[in-house]
């Protein structure tokens, strides 16, 4: 038996249909679920399955039974989130895919009993127990069985020896070392136990209506700091009942959960780079360096992001106090920093400041000024606020059966760069967008730093330069009925194109001065291709010339510092590629164009707008966010309609990514 196993009994439910589902035998009992905060119930998608379509359609149709100290109490349940939905909902799948998870929302559950979630991966070998309710031995009820885990990836625990109890799928599943909530039970393969670990469970954020899914981890930070300072019994809660677990801690049990609730408390992050840009920031402090980690994480709670920081030590640092504690309490002055910017002022979490600053009483002189700075006189964390990276896109020239490899990164400052996904084998071109919509949605979350945007770069082969990935969504609705994405990519964010060949080799001597103009300004506009009058069939009859490679480069090879082609037309094949060719050639690292076919009748308007909006740039640095604004208002404006098609070449001569061919990545997550 486990210290833990009478916190999560009174935590865990019965699930079976609403009108039925709680005579005495159980005939109607589906499976197993718990609570992780009062009105969020955890259980896996395959036993609220067992209600048919009209779970699936968001009705009342999950019967919940849970105690209420020594009282059973019934309760309706919704389904809000569930990986995977079943395609259609009157039909079940078999087998139900990982991570086979459902999120009940239940009314009226304020005064339920909850489970305490993990903030860390279990070891490889931890001891664990497996929670459940069952019928196996006649009578339904509570059954529980401990034994090791054998196995842990990134998709499923493994249990070798001990099997969930048929009946406890949905379950919970707790390490008995961390004291904590890892995973859930699915069921049986084989000899082994098949548990679902609570890190599976990060892809319910972006689920249509993942949002749900950071309010009740929210929910459940808040419930745990307020149960811990009402309860008065040691290992009467869970924080109490983990004080009693020997070991090394990376911080206390009362710690983390007075943080977590607090943070829980605060406004949510706006997006997983913003809590991100906190964490670099603090390491780099800790660590009194500026390189990035060679890995990112998706966080998506502020709670998260200080899970990442618990145990960061400072090597030589000589300064007294824990350095794994100044990591999580400058991390928490950072957030509460932010809050207050965004809010203007901390409001309700003036608390939670007064409460840094004692911990950091007994802190180095350092921490403390710098908390200080932070969350009392203001003054610190004065660097511009910006994106917290770039995201590079590379595609390379298909290798085998037109098939384009494609790598994703994040660049910083210019020059350091994290490989995210990617893809050496790669994809047919039709594939691109469908393919590329996940990592780069991803990729951009990391890079946005709370309201600043992260911009895209995407490093082409010639062929593809019309590809109009500014017309690409990559959000994901937040509904079923939902359309995707409200916005485009071109619309939300700067995007620009950057030549694959000739960073292939050393910059030119021409491409350095003209990027150099370029930065310098102002800008001007030449014309990519120009044709010229010529001779017809006979001397009477004018007819015009097309103007050759060689006439294009020398024009162009001639073209004082800050000229800028702009083409009225695709430049991805036949004459706009010859003389986009020439304009690499002449070493220009700017230039227009439009993307869709080359019967334009609006190129007049197109060609003064491009003068305009050279003018109003001046630098090279300024170019990308006038065309992100006529994009973005193409909807409402049908004057603006070429705007739509308009492509910006915008390649710097010594900005990564480095030469060579793609290699395979280090991964991000799971399986692409």
């Amino acid at each position: 038996m486990s210290a833990f196993d009478a916190l999560v009994r009174p935590a865990l439910v019965r699930i079976g249909a609403p009108d039925s589902g709680y005579d005495p035998h159980g005939d109607q009992f589906w499976g197993t679920g718990f609570f992780i905060a009062p009105g969020w119930v955890l259980t896996c998608a395959h036993v609220v399955a067992e209600g048919g379509g009209e779970v699936w359609r968001k009705e009342p149709a999950v019967g919940i039974t849970w105690q209420d100290g020594r009282r059973t109490r019934r309760s309706i349940g919704t389904v809000v989130l569930a990986l995977p939905r079943p395609e259609d909902p009157d039909t079940r799948p078999e087998p139900w895919g990982f991570p086979d998870v459902a999120l009940v929302r239940v009314p009226g559950t304020d005064k339920a009993s909850c489970v305490l979630l993990s903030e860390q991966p279990p070891a490889r070998t931890t001891e664990v127990g497996l929670h459940g309710w069952s019928r196996e031995t006649g009578e339904l009820g509570i059954r529980q069985v401990h034994g090791r885990l054998s196995g842990v990836d990134a998709r499923a625990l493994v249990t070798e020896g001990v099997l969930p109890v048929e009946g406890c799928s949905g379950g919970p599943v707790v390490d008995d070392l961390q004291g904590a909530v890892i995973g859930f039970n699915k069921g049986r393969w084989s000899d082994h136990g098949a548990l679902v670990p609570l890190t599976a469970l990060r892809r319910l954020h972006d689920a249509p209506g993942g949002r749900l899914w950071a309010e009740a981890l929210r929910d459940h930070d808040r419930h745990h700091l307020d149960h811990y300072l009402k309860s008065l019994e040691d290992g009467s809660d869970w924080t109490r009942a983990q004080k009693t677990l020997g070991g090394p801690q990376p911080l206390s049990p009362s710690l983390r959960t007075r943080l977590r609730g607090q943070l829980a408390a605060l406004p949510p992050p706006i997006n997983p780079g913003e809590i991100m840009d906190v964490v670099d920031r603090v390491k780099a402090w800790i660590r009194n360096t500026t390189a990035p980690d060679a890995f990112e994480d998706d966080p998506r709670t502020w709670s998260e992001g200080a899970a990442l920081l618990y145990g960061l030590r400072a090597p030589g640092r000589s300064e007294p106090g824990d350095p794994g504690l100044d990591a999580v309490l400058l991390y928490a002055a950072h957030v509460l920093r932010r809050v207050s910017e965004r809010s203007g002022g901390l409001g309700d979490a003036t608390a939670f400041r007064d409460w840094l600053v004692y911990l950091a009483a007994d802190a180095g002189p350092f921490l403390r000024r710098e908390i200080d700075d932070l969350i009392g006189s203001g003054v610190a964390d004065v660097r511009e606020r910006r994106a917290r990276a770039d995201v590079l896109l590379e595609i390379d020239t298909p290798r085998w059966d037109r098939r384009y490899p494609w790598r994703v990164k994040l660049l910083r400052d210019g020059h350091m760069v994290t490989p995210l996904h990617g893809d050496d084998r790669g994809v047919e071109r039709a594939e691109l967008r469908s393919t590329l919509r996940g990592p780069l949605a991803e990729a951009l979350r990391l890079g946005d730093n709370g309201p600043y945007l992260a911009s895209v770069e995407a490093v082409l082969p010639r062929e593809l330069f019309d590809e109009p990935l500014d017309t690409w969504r990559l959000e994901p609705p937040q509904d079923p009925d939902e359309e995707w994405g409200t916005a485009t990519l071109g619309q939300r964010r700067v995007v620009v194109i950057r030549d694959a060949r000739r960073h292939g080799r050393p910059p030119s001597p021409e491409w350095r001065e003209r990027w150099a103009a370029g930065e310098r300004g102002p800008l001007r506009a030449v014309p990519l291709r120009a044709e010229v009058p010529g001779a017809g069939p006979d001397a009477h009859t004018p007819r015009i010339r097309k103007e050759s490679w060689a006439k294009t480069y020398e024009r162009l090879r001639e073209a004082q510092g800050g000229t800028v082609p702009v083409y009225c037309g695709p430049v991805g094949s036949g004459d706009g590629l010859m003389a986009m060719n020439a304009a690499l050639a002449a070493g220009h690292p700017l230039a227009l164009w439009r993307t869709g076919a080359h019967d334009h009748t609006d190129c007049a308007a197109f060609h003064v707008e491009a003068d305009w909006m050279l003018a109003d740039a001046r630098t090279a640095q300024g170019l990308g966010e006038p065309v992100r604004s006529l994009r973005a208002l193409v909807p409402e404006r049908a004057d603006l309609a070429w705007a739509e098609s308009i492509a910006v070449l915008y390649d710097p001569p010594d900005r990564p990514p480095a030469a060579g061919r793609l290699e395979a990545p280090p991964l991000l997550g799971e399986d692409l």
